[in-house]
């Protein structure tokens, strides 16, 4: 579970409904007509963006800025340093009883195992960073796009609220609901905008920008202990990922 996301979320929300109640009853902000134009409208107009099946994923995706799993790079190292001295001392072989957690890990040690050239590994491994960056792109623009889209349907329900409103100038009890509508769907729009899909895009590409991190230090550590490197070597590389005052380079003989 993310607590920087779920916090953030709640405390925005409430924080805007105190503030809702402190000026009157929460009542004069809900208005039905104003959530379907923001709600629904934005939602079937980020559909004509993607396909059915990229829509339909977008809940999981959104999942992941609340609850996602990423190892910690310094655990990745301290594995990759502990296969190469297997590597070293009993071969490839000795890697297949291996106990590995990342799948991304278990798929670049299998291809050790089989024997395949490193031009194999290398482009084997690179190709699943690319796609699985493209998913993570796919998740992103879903949630950039309903943040670009939600404003502007709120400005389509100001419009609409302000013709109604118009229209009806000689009937003093239409003014109010027309002028709710108005405004209303702006406030929704921006909510929905500022307050949902932008931060869950900002944190999706958060999780994007961590996952590639994790792989690139993967894929190098694979490729390290394929070209048999010294295990002190390799974990002095690898550490260059870490923030500068996490690199602590063991620098025991051997």
């Amino acid at each position: 579970m993310d607590l920087a996301t779920l916090i953030g979320l709640i405390g925005a929300f409430a924080f805007v409904i105190m503030a809702m109640v402190s000026g009157g009853s929460i009542g004069m902000f809900v208005d039905v007509p104003s959530v379907l134009i923001v709600l629904c409208g934005s939602l079937f107009v980020v559909l004509m963006k993607f396909n059915m099946g990229q829509f339909l994923g977008a809940a999981k995706i959104a999942g992941k800025a609340f609850m996602f799993k990423n190892d910690k790079p310094d655990d990745l190292i301290e594995k990759a340093v502990e296969m190469a001295d297997a590597a070293r001392k009993g071969g490839f072989l000795a890697l297949e009883e291996a106990e590995i957690d990342n799948n991304f890990m278990q798929k670049g040690v299998d291809l050790l195992v089989d024997g395949h050239d490193a031009d194999v590994v290398r482009g084997a491994l690179s190709k699943d960073i690319k796609l699985t960056n493209d998913r993570h792109e796919m998740g992103i623009s879903i949630f950039t796009k309903l943040g670009d889209v939600a404003p502007a349907m709120g400005m389509i329900g100001t419009l609409i609220g302000l013709v109604a409103m118009l229209s009806n100038m000689d009937d003093p009890k239409a003014i109010g609901p027309a002028m709710a509508v108005a405004l209303l769907t702006t406030l929704y729009g921006a909510m929905l905008a500022n307050m949902v899909a932008i931060p869950i895009a900002d944190k999706l590409a958060l999780r994007k920008e961590e996952e590639m991190l994790n792989r690139r230090l993967i894929m190098d550590a694979i490729l390290g202990i394929q070209d048999g490197q010294n295990p002190r070597v390799l974990d002095g590389m690898l550490k260059n990922y870490l923030a500068e005052g996490k690199r602590k380079i063991d620098t025991t003989e051997e």
